[in-house]
């Protein structure tokens, strides 16, 4: 860095009066884009969150990196970003399909850079790599704050703890039109093989994005209007990016689902980790195809109850019958005895007399 202040010194084309150097700011950031490329000319890992993500037509990534204070929220630091399109194409999915999380603004990454400084643009961080397990694990921490603000506040488990129905036939669905998953719970519900009648109405919402908590807190707010109407409501999405699921783990749809006065059944179509919705969510299944068949046999075992208390009020009254017949046909048998020993005594009484 000396060497190169030296350097820059002998170039100068004005002195100060006062001894010291001018220089123009093409020279100034010359003279720090160089500083920079001296003392900070490896590649390190840093730490930050993710703000204001966007690419172009070139398939470059364009961000910035913020770190905030962990008591006000307020940012204390900030760096532009930049990821290339070589390297972008690559990372996005790999991030997305390990992480279950989209590359996007707000979540915290670990990811490694380069520190560049250019004269017109200034500083800059270019990524090179990024590490999932970290982004993995503040997911998970965040999960688990929320599930324990939850249970502090005494409400994680009052959707576990409703009754189900014991015919759940009147089914609100919070579902998006066109998802596949919707047409599959309809189609097993319609095609059941007991022949149970099911009555669905759906409540449109948007299952994948950044509107995701916005939209089904709405839907249920729409079930909760007319919530004498419904038995159950069923929320499902099938289908779709696992990196759309963090809109399933936020606080507010937890507290709204987990206080909800009607169970829920989610069927968001994973295999993973359970989401925070799934957690309080009075039951969880894989798919929409699972939570129709949960229905079905809910119904179904009521209807062999009641078929096996059919079976066992026909046999009752068989036999009820079937004793009082015997009974009967003894009392017959004994008529004409008790006739003749009643005329009996009647002639003996007469004899007496």
């Amino acid at each position: 860095m000396i060497n190169t202040m030296n350097q820059l010194k002998r170039s100068a084309p004005f002195s100060s009066g006062e001894g010291g150097e001018r220089l123009s700011l093409l020279e100034l950031n010359a003279l720090v884009r160089r500083s920079l490329e001296q003392c900070l000319p490896d590649e390190y890992w840093i730490q930050a969150e993710l703000s204001d993500v966007r690419s172009n037509t070139t398939g470059h990534c364009y961000l910035e990196f913020v770190q905030k204070d962990p008591r006000s929220n307020s940012l204390i630091a900030k760096a532009r970003g930049m990821i290339w399109n070589t390297i972008y194409r690559l990372l996005k999915p790999y991030f997305e399909e390990t992480t279950g999380q989209p590359f996007t603004s707000g979540i915290k990454v670990l990811v490694k850079v380069t520190v560049q400084f250019h004269e017109l643009y200034g500083y800059s961080l270019t990524v090179l790599d990024i590490d999932p397990a970290y982004t993995l694990g503040d997911m998970a921490r965040r999960r688990r704050e929320i599930l324990l603000q939850l249970e502090e506040e005494g409400v994680l488990t009052l959707n576990k703890e409703l009754e189900m129905p014991q015919l759940p036939q009147r089914i609100a669905v919070i579902s998006s039109a066109t998802a596949a998953g919707y047409g599959d719970f309809c189609h097993q519900l319609q095609h059941n093989p007991g022949g149970f009648f099911f009555y669905t109405e759906l409540f449109p919402a948007l299952m994948q994005g950044n509107q995701v908590e916005e939209s089904v807190l709405a839907a249920l707010d729409r079930v909760n209007a007319r919530i004498d109407d419904f038995d159950v409501v069923v929320i499902i999405r099938g289908g779709g990016a696992t990196s759309d699921l963090s809109g399933f783990d936020t606080y507010l749809l937890a507290t709204a689902c987990a206080q909800f006065p009607l169970p829920i059944i989610t069927g968001i179509g994973h295999e993973r980790d359970d989401t925070v919705l799934d957690s309080v969510a009075h039951t969880r299944v894989k798919t929409p195809t699972a939570a129709a068949e949960l229905l079905i046999h809910r119904v179904a075992e009521v209807a062999d109850r009641l078929e096996d208390l059919s079976v066992r009020i026909r046999q009752g009254a068989y036999m009820l019958l079937e004793r009082e017949r015997r009974r009967l046909d003894t009392l017959q048998a004994r008529i004409p005895n008790l006739v003749q020993w009643k005329l009996t005594e009647t002639r003996f009484a007469l004899l007496t007399a």
